[in-house]
């Protein structure tokens, strides 16, 4: 995997996505409650106050859990939930090693259909189907990972050119449309809950 990302708008911070599966994953796993370049600068920050050039699922899954909130909570903070995040980042690593040797590109390496990969993404600890389907889409849109089915698994999400998550992330531009569209879904529910009173 070596791609150039743009999710973290920080070229240090999108270069490590790109070049890692594993800071993909913590930075898709973060990314809820907080601005989403927040969230994406999250894996780089670890891997910097680690002294890594790389997350390491097998270190970090070995770690004391409150050394490791504690990493997440110096200031600036990884995360607005630095405790809690740091628990859910423990415990992907944790599954990884036991489930893929700690390899997180294994998650997706070879794996026969959209259908499966989803089901994989959504048996990680912290992604429920949205995610899933989401980091799905970023795999099969800006990393070439598309077994067969893969658009329709990743549902919404999956639809070329459309600017719906961090799957359609490529620049400011495709950035703004991102936010445009979340901000039209959430006045949308606004009003259908005022209209449902």
């Amino acid at each position: 995997m070596d791609v150039t990302l743009h999710l973290a708008q920080d070229p240090e911070a999108d270069a490590l996505l790109g070049r890692s599966p594993l800071a993909a994953l913590v930075g898709m796993l973060l990314d809820q409650q907080v601005p989403m370049e927040w969230a994406f600068k999250g894996p780089r920050t670890i891997t910097d106050r680690l002294g890594a050039e790389d997350l390491d699922a097998h270190e970090i899954a070995a770690m004391d859990p409150e050394a490791f909130a504690a990493l997440l909570s110096e200031k600036p903070a990884v995360h607005r939930y630095p405790g809690s995040m740091a628990k859910r980042i423990l415990q992907l690593c944790q599954y990884l090693v036991e489930h893929y040797d700690g390899d997180a590109e294994a998650v997706w390496r070879g794996v026969g259909s959209g259908a499966e990969l989803l089901k994989r993404l959504e048996d990680l600890p912290g992604f429920g189907r949205q995610k899933a389907q989401i980091f799905l889409a970023l795999l099969g849109k800006q990393l070439g990972i598309t077994p067969q089915g893969w658009r329709e698994a990743a549902g919404a999400y999956g639809e070329a050119k459309s600017f719906r998550s961090v799957a359609d992330i490529t620049g400011p531009e495709s950035l703004a449309k991102v936010r445009a569209h979340k901000q039209e879904m959430k006045a949308a529910a606004k009003a259908a809950k005022a209209a449902g009173k």
